[in-house]
């Protein structure tokens, strides 16, 4: 494992959670390939960078604040594609809402990324969460979008053949 390219792309994971939590979308570009395939569930699923950029903003203007830690960094680089399995947790906070005033969550992303001429870059994601507390409705930031908690233990996902860094490090 080359070492730098382990802390390049875990580099890279980081700073997706700093740049929702600065709302600095622009930095989506250091983050993610033009064509990413984003796959947060089955209503929420990007294929290009420049509507995930639109769409995070407008789902993330109106809240008063954000925290997104990433951590349990898994990697694995092949030549110029890389696999990475990173666990996480958030918690987002809009004052004064009936019910209280954050909605938190722990999930999982399975990335893979590719060397591009300007680093590594994300070309393909999955997020799942596994769990989520407190008020629902500070989530509801667009209209007639709702998180359910769905069952994505990353066991269960793994054993359905859904985890592909599992499969990159089993090969």
């Amino acid at each position: 494992m080359n070492t730098e390219d382990e802390s390049a792309i875990n580099r890279v994971v980081n700073l997706y959670g700093f740049a929702v939590d600065t709302q600095g979308w622009e930095l989506f570009d250091q983050i993610f390939t033009e064509d990413v395939d984003a796959d947060y569930s089955e209503t929420s699923h990007w294929r290009d960078l420049a509507t995930l950029k639109s769409d995070f903003a407008g789902y993330h203007d109106p809240f008063d604040g954000t925290q997104h830690t990433m951590m349990n960094h898994l990697v694995h680089v092949d030549s110029d594609k890389a696999n990475a399995l990173t666990y996480a947790t958030w918690r987002l906070i809009r004052r004064g809402l009936a019910g209280g005033d954050f909605w938190e969550g722990t999930g999982w992303y399975d990335d893979v990324l590719v060397r591009t001429a300007k680093g590594w870059r994300i070309s393909s994601r999955v997020c799942r969460i596994i769990w989520w507390g407190g008020n629902p409705l500070v989530n509801e930031t667009v209209p007639g979008v709702k998180f359910q908690l769905p069952v994505n233990a990353l066991r269960e996902e793994r054993l359905a053949g859904r985890v592909r860094y599992f499969d990159a490090i089993s090969q």
